[in-house]
């Protein structure tokens, strides 16, 4: 965040999401159309979203909960694994600093359990150093899914010894990852896939969804404000109908 760079001047939105959640996708394919191995599409994955953590910081985006590697992931070729391990921990180490001078505050989403040693305790170094700031929350779900994280919740709920008829939306979304944070207006996919992923099942209940073919790494400032753009022309209903329909309509 902190190189100067000329760039396009892009007009305010009248309103933005307060909470911006996105299903980074489209690395390997990246990587294969440039005849590149895919840990090379990761790591160009990885550069591209401090950019759009740049991008958010600048539209006024307060939030941003990014899907970077989901429970399912391990089943890939433990080649890959392994490579993207070493890239986050890699990642971490170099950006952590210019990440907390720029006021972003880091969170994990998932579990820290099967990740080595030595990374579990660099993201929580990470955590540790950023909990104070407050430009931008960026939540990064790594080994994360959301049937998980649900059954977490629950499985909590349950050793606290709550009754089953007191169990409400709130008690189990005051036991998410996401706690005392509002549920992403909009959910973004990058590679043109239409699939949510396990990704924020329950809190993108009623969120926006925009869909791009443009592969994540290609995935810049100017993309990103198409979606924000898009968000800003939809009527959100929660269910209800839209502002003044009438009964005569079909």
């Amino acid at each position: 965040m902190s190189h100067q760079e000329t760039e396009k001047v892009y007009p305010p939105l009248p309103h933005l999401p307060s909470h911006v959640g996105i299903i980074m996708d489209g690395n390997g394919r990246w990587a294969r159309k440039r005849g590149l191995p895919r840990l090379v599409g990761h790591r160009a994955g990885v550069d591209n979203l401090h950019r759009i953590f740049r991008a958010a910081v600048d539209f006024g985006v307060p939030i941003l909960t990014v899907y970077a590697f989901s429970t399912e992931n391990w089943k890939r070729p433990e080649a890959e694994v392994r490579g993207l391990l070493s890239i986050l921990k890699e990642s971490l180490e170099k950006e952590v600093d210019e990440l907390h001078k720029n006021g972003v505050q880091l969170r994990h989403m998932g579990s820290l359990d099967p990740l080595p040693v030595d990374l579990a305790q660099g993201i929580r170094d990470a955590l540790e150093l950023t909990k104070n700031n407050n430009r931008l929350i960026a939540n990064i779900a790594f080994n994360y899914g959301g049937r998980a994280e649900v059954i977490k919740a629950v499985r909590c709920i349950m050793e606290e010894g709550t009754p089953p008829e007191e169990v409400t939306e709130e008690m189990i979304s005051a036991h998410l990852y996401t706690a005392g944070l509002p549920d992403p207006d909009l959910i973004i996919r990058t590679s043109g896939e239409m699939r949510v992923s396990n990704f924020l099942l329950w809190q993108g209940a009623y969120a926006e969804y925009w869909a791009t073919p443009v592969l994540w790494p290609d995935f810049g400032k100017e993309e990103f404000y198409k979606a924000l753009n898009e968000f800003a022309l939809r009527e959100r209903r929660y269910g209800g109908l839209h502002e003044g329909y009438s009964e005569t309509e079909d």
